[in-house]
């Protein structure tokens, strides 16, 4: 990269803070994140689940399945 100053008179400073942010505004930027979905709103939850049959059919309808 060629940087050619064409009026003023910048200080090595100047011209390394321009340089930096020239780099930073040229590199490639990373995807995006993939944020991890609720259990909430996965559509798994909207199934039926078969229901329990028997004398405690009422207690196994309330464990997570």
């Amino acid at each position: 990269m060629t940087i050619k100053v064409i009026r003023g008179n910048p200080t090595p400073e100047e011209l390394a803070a321009v340089v930096a942010l020239l780099t930073v505004a040229g590199a490639p930027r990373p995807g995006p994140v993939r944020r991890r979905t609720s259990a909430w709103t996965s559509r798994r939850r909207l199934l039926r689940t078969p229901h329990a049959y028997g004398p405690a059919g009422w207690l196994a309808s309330a464990l997570p399945h």
